[in-house]
């Protein structure tokens, strides 16, 4: 089926092709202009001369910022891949030793964040200098469809089929408490640190309240590393991701890898930016660096 864009006279250019990425990729005007290097004034004007001159909206304003039509989406993934030629293009014209460099963000949960991807970045750091991560921890899953981020780490047991992926591994995890304070009571006596209204499907939710239903947390928490850090305050005990051991040393293993209560890292990336040279600098680096128990090839 030819594509809307084909069919009106005016032809697209490298400009036109940026802004539109930019857009999509952004949300807003603010977020766009960023990217494009430019303000939002000038984003927004250039949008309306692309769309007066093609004679179609390309984005729906709604409260929630810039919505691209198909048209608008059709045009992005064809600019993508011009992005990524022109990328390879420049990296075969000054040699497989140029530097890598530019922004990636890598969205993850704070618990991966901490434990997992802070310790791989100081040798991430010294091979690429010049390049910028930017990091955001949330619970809730960014899109990489709508460019909120370049690249995920997230626990999941079947991430999207439109995202390309590399199992990184099982995260297991333990019940822990504070290091050094002596007798802890029973896991069914004890006081309790959970994040229960903020995650209520997370793996250390549904363990506790299957194997242990008489348990109500005394301490709720809104994330996993909000848990980490109220047991090390002393207020009680919770389940811990065991990865997380290694990084916080204050605390200390209560039980065995609880059986039952597991979940699946993967290190996902859209398949049209997957093989940027910053992103896959990223993403090899972060794939050979996190290896957990159980992971695929």
């Amino acid at each position: 089926m030819k594509s809307k864009i084909a069919a009106t006279q005016y032809s697209l250019t490298a400009a036109d092709l940026e802004v539109v990425l930019a857009l999509v990729r952004g949300g807003t005007l603010a977020e766009a202009a960023q990217r494009w290097g430019s303000d939002a004034s000038t984003v927004f004007r250039a949008l309306q001369r692309l769309e007066q001159r093609l004679g179609q909206r390309l984005f729906e304003r709604t409260r929630r910022g810039y919505l691209p039509t198909e048209a608008a989406s059709e045009v992005a993934r064809h600019a993508e891949r011009i992005e990524a030629e022109l990328e390879a293009a420049r990296a075969a014209a000054t040699g497989a030793s140029a530097q890598v460099s530019g922004r990636v963000r890598l969205t993850t949960t704070d618990s991966v964040l901490r434990g997992l991807v802070l310790p791989c970045l100081p040798a991430l750091a010294r091979e690429h200098p010049a390049l910028q991560l930017e990091l955001r921890a949330t619970n809730e899953l960014m899109s990489l469809s709508r460019r909120d981020a370049d690249l995920a780490l997230r626990a999941t047991p079947k991430p999207p089929e439109h995202l390309v992926g590399r199992h990184l591994g099982t995260i297991r995890f333990v019940a822990c408490g504070l290091r050094g304070r002596g007798r802890t009571p029973p896991l069914d006596q004890a006081d309790w640190i959970a994040p229960d209204e903020a995650m209520p499907d997370h793996p250390s939710v549904r363990w506790r309240r299957k194997h242990l239903p008489k348990v109500a947390p005394r301490h709720l928490v809104d994330g996993i590393v909000g848990a980490v850090d109220a047991i090390k305050a002393g207020l009680g005990v919770g389940i811990v991701p065991l990865f997380m051991l290694d990084v916080e040393p204050q605390l200390k293993a209560l039980s065995e890898p609880l059986e039952g209560c597991e979940s699946t890292l993967w290190l996902l990336a859209h398949p049209e930016s997957r093989h940027l040279r910053r992103i896959a600098a990223v993403y090899q680096h972060l794939a050979e660096g996190i290896r957990l128990g159980g992971a695929g090839p």
